[in-house]
Protein backbone atom coordinates (compact mmCIF):
# COMPACT_ATOMS: atom_id res chain seq x y z
CA UNK A 1 0.00 0.00 0.00
CA UNK A 2 1.41 3.66 -1.05
CA UNK A 3 0.76 7.14 0.42
CA UNK A 4 -2.40 7.61 2.93
CA UNK A 5 -2.80 6.14 6.63
CA UNK A 6 -1.87 2.70 7.90
CA UNK A 7 -4.13 -0.68 8.09
CA UNK A 8 -4.43 -1.70 11.17
CA UNK A 9 -5.42 -5.39 12.17
CA UNK A 10 -7.58 -6.00 15.27
CA UNK A 11 -8.00 -9.71 16.27
CA UNK A 12 -9.18 -11.90 18.77
CA UNK A 13 -11.46 -14.40 19.83
CA UNK A 14 -15.30 -13.85 19.95
CA UNK A 15 -16.79 -11.81 22.45
CA UNK A 16 -13.28 -10.25 23.42
CA UNK A 17 -14.61 -6.97 22.73
CA UNK A 18 -13.26 -6.42 19.11
CA UNK A 19 -16.65 -3.67 18.09
CA UNK A 20 -16.75 -2.22 21.45
CA UNK A 21 -12.75 -1.08 21.46
CA UNK A 22 -13.13 -0.20 18.03
CA UNK A 23 -16.19 2.50 18.65
CA UNK A 24 -13.82 4.42 20.88
CA UNK A 25 -11.24 4.39 18.71
CA UNK A 26 -12.89 5.63 15.99
CA UNK A 27 -13.74 8.51 18.13
CA UNK A 28 -10.53 9.47 17.58
CA UNK A 29 -9.64 11.53 14.81
CA UNK A 30 -8.48 10.43 11.48
CA UNK A 31 -9.42 6.83 12.83
CA UNK A 32 -11.69 4.11 10.49
CA UNK A 33 -13.27 0.92 11.13
CA UNK A 34 -12.75 -0.74 7.89
CA UNK A 35 -16.80 -2.22 6.58
CA UNK A 36 -16.05 -6.15 5.96
CA UNK A 37 -18.54 -7.91 4.35
CA UNK A 38 -20.20 -11.37 5.46
CA UNK A 39 -22.95 -13.80 5.04
CA UNK A 40 -24.08 -14.26 8.35
CA UNK A 41 -27.90 -12.75 9.65
CA UNK A 42 -27.65 -9.56 10.83
CA UNK A 43 -27.69 -9.16 14.37
CA UNK A 44 -29.91 -7.04 16.63
CA UNK A 45 -29.84 -3.65 15.37
CA UNK A 46 -26.90 -4.28 12.59
CA UNK A 47 -27.21 -2.13 9.70
CA UNK A 48 -26.20 -3.17 6.12
CA UNK A 49 -23.60 -0.78 4.68
CA UNK A 50 -22.91 0.35 8.60
CA UNK A 51 -21.86 -2.49 11.02
CA UNK A 52 -21.54 -5.06 7.42
CA UNK A 53 -22.01 -5.25 4.16
CA UNK A 54 -24.39 -8.38 4.46
CA UNK A 55 -24.50 -10.59 1.13
CA UNK A 56 -26.18 -13.63 0.14
CA UNK A 57 -23.57 -16.63 -0.34
CA UNK A 58 -23.50 -16.66 -3.96
CA UNK A 59 -23.35 -12.52 -3.95
CA UNK A 60 -20.33 -13.78 -1.47
CA UNK A 61 -18.47 -15.93 -3.83
CA UNK A 62 -18.78 -13.93 -7.20
CA UNK A 63 -16.71 -11.33 -5.26
CA UNK A 64 -14.34 -13.65 -4.50
CA UNK A 65 -13.98 -15.39 -7.89
CA UNK A 66 -13.86 -11.35 -9.23
CA UNK A 67 -10.83 -10.99 -6.56
CA UNK A 68 -12.84 -8.14 -4.58
CA UNK A 69 -11.40 -9.27 -1.20
CA UNK A 70 -7.52 -8.20 1.04
CA UNK A 71 -8.50 -11.49 2.65
CA UNK A 72 -12.03 -13.82 3.21
CA UNK A 73 -12.15 -16.69 5.41
CA UNK A 74 -15.39 -19.11 6.26
CA UNK A 75 -16.01 -18.83 10.40
CA UNK A 76 -18.63 -20.50 12.37
CA UNK A 77 -20.43 -21.53 9.12
CA UNK A 78 -20.33 -18.23 7.43
CA UNK A 79 -18.54 -16.41 5.36
CA UNK A 80 -16.57 -13.30 5.97
CA UNK A 81 -14.37 -10.78 4.05
CA UNK A 82 -12.52 -7.41 3.42
CA UNK A 83 -13.28 -5.70 0.67
CA UNK A 84 -10.55 -4.52 -0.98
CA UNK A 85 -11.36 -1.27 -3.20
CA UNK A 86 -13.75 0.47 -0.11
CA UNK A 87 -11.03 -0.31 2.26
CA UNK A 88 -8.39 1.36 0.30
CA UNK A 89 -10.40 4.17 -0.48
CA UNK A 90 -10.66 4.50 3.37
CA UNK A 91 -6.68 4.23 4.10
CA UNK A 92 -6.08 6.90 1.63
CA UNK A 93 -8.28 9.16 3.20
CA UNK A 94 -7.54 8.39 7.10
CA UNK A 95 -4.89 8.08 9.15
CA UNK A 96 -5.99 4.58 10.21
CA UNK A 97 -8.39 1.86 9.09
CA UNK A 98 -8.94 -0.48 11.85
CA UNK A 99 -9.93 -4.12 9.90
CA UNK A 100 -11.47 -6.47 12.82
CA UNK A 101 -10.70 -9.60 11.44
CA UNK A 102 -9.97 -13.15 13.07
CA UNK A 103 -6.49 -15.19 13.08
CA UNK A 104 -7.40 -16.64 9.70
CA UNK A 105 -7.78 -13.39 8.20
CA UNK A 106 -4.75 -11.84 9.64
CA UNK A 107 -2.72 -14.97 8.33
CA UNK A 108 -3.70 -14.47 5.15
CA UNK A 109 -2.96 -10.97 5.06
CA UNK A 110 0.20 -11.60 6.61
CA UNK A 111 1.02 -14.15 3.72
CA UNK A 112 -0.15 -11.63 1.12
CA UNK A 113 3.05 -9.68 2.27
CA UNK A 114 -0.08 -6.92 3.36
CA UNK A 115 1.71 -3.50 5.06
CA UNK A 116 -0.20 -3.46 8.17
CA UNK A 117 0.10 -2.97 12.29
CA UNK A 118 -1.38 -5.96 13.74
CA UNK A 119 -3.04 -6.23 17.24
CA UNK A 120 -4.30 -9.37 18.87
CA UNK A 121 -7.08 -8.59 21.78
CA UNK A 122 -7.05 -10.74 24.61
CA UNK A 123 -9.39 -11.80 27.34
CA UNK A 124 -8.27 -11.87 30.79
CA UNK A 125 -9.50 -15.52 31.59
CA UNK A 126 -11.04 -18.16 30.28
CA UNK A 127 -14.08 -18.20 32.59
CA UNK A 128 -14.69 -14.47 31.57
CA UNK A 129 -14.74 -15.19 27.68
CA UNK A 130 -17.22 -17.80 28.31
CA UNK A 131 -19.29 -15.29 30.23
CA UNK A 132 -18.70 -12.48 27.42
CA UNK A 133 -19.69 -15.22 24.27
CA UNK A 134 -22.85 -16.67 26.57
CA UNK A 135 -23.67 -12.87 26.94
CA UNK A 136 -23.66 -12.63 23.09
CA UNK A 137 -27.09 -14.03 22.78
CA UNK A 138 -26.58 -18.08 22.05
CA UNK A 139 -28.24 -19.73 24.51
CA UNK A 140 -27.59 -22.97 22.67
CA UNK A 141 -24.76 -25.15 24.82
CA UNK A 142 -23.32 -26.18 21.76
CA UNK A 143 -22.59 -22.97 20.86
CA UNK A 144 -20.93 -21.55 23.53
CA UNK A 145 -18.60 -24.61 23.47
CA UNK A 146 -17.83 -24.15 20.18
CA UNK A 147 -17.06 -20.59 19.93
CA UNK A 148 -15.27 -21.36 23.42
CA UNK A 149 -12.89 -23.97 21.58
CA UNK A 150 -12.32 -21.38 18.70
CA UNK A 151 -11.48 -19.27 20.60
CA UNK A 152 -8.62 -20.79 22.73
CA UNK A 153 -7.13 -21.97 19.67
CA UNK A 154 -7.43 -18.39 18.23
CA UNK A 155 -5.73 -17.34 22.00
CA UNK A 156 -2.97 -19.67 20.94
CA UNK A 157 -1.89 -17.35 17.49
CA UNK A 158 -1.62 -14.14 19.50
CA UNK A 159 2.46 -14.43 19.71
CA UNK A 160 1.74 -14.01 15.51
CA UNK A 161 0.99 -10.20 16.25
CA UNK A 162 2.90 -6.99 16.60
CA UNK A 163 1.02 -6.53 20.41
CA UNK A 164 -1.05 -8.19 22.18
CA UNK A 165 -3.30 -6.39 24.82
CA UNK A 166 -5.63 -7.85 27.62
CA UNK A 167 -9.25 -6.33 27.38
CA UNK A 168 -9.80 -6.37 30.95
CA UNK A 169 -10.33 -2.18 31.34
CA UNK A 170 -12.54 -1.18 28.16
CA UNK A 171 -10.71 2.56 28.85
CA UNK A 172 -7.75 0.81 29.31
CA UNK A 173 -7.41 -0.65 26.61
CA UNK A 174 -8.28 1.34 23.61
CA UNK A 175 -5.62 3.85 25.60
CA UNK A 176 -2.81 1.05 25.06
CA UNK A 177 -4.00 0.56 21.03
CA UNK A 178 -4.07 4.61 20.72
CA UNK A 179 -0.84 4.80 21.98
CA UNK A 180 0.32 1.90 19.98
CA UNK A 181 -1.83 3.51 16.74
CA UNK A 182 0.31 7.00 17.32
CA UNK A 183 3.29 5.19 17.63
CA UNK A 184 3.17 3.57 14.86
CA UNK A 185 2.50 7.35 12.65
CA UNK A 186 4.97 8.89 13.98
CA UNK A 187 7.60 6.02 13.31
CA UNK A 188 6.53 6.32 10.07
CA UNK A 189 6.74 9.64 9.63
CA UNK A 190 2.80 10.50 9.54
Amino acid sequence: MGAGGILVVLSGPSGVGKTAVSERLVKEDGIVRAITTTTRAPRGGEQDGVDYHFLDRTAFERQVAEGGFLEHAEVHGNLYGSPKVAIEKQRLSSRAVLLLIDVQGAELLRSGQVDMLTIFLEPPGEEELKRRIAARGDKNDDMIDLRLRNALSEIAEKNKYDHCIVNDDLEDCVEQIDSIIEAELRSRGQ
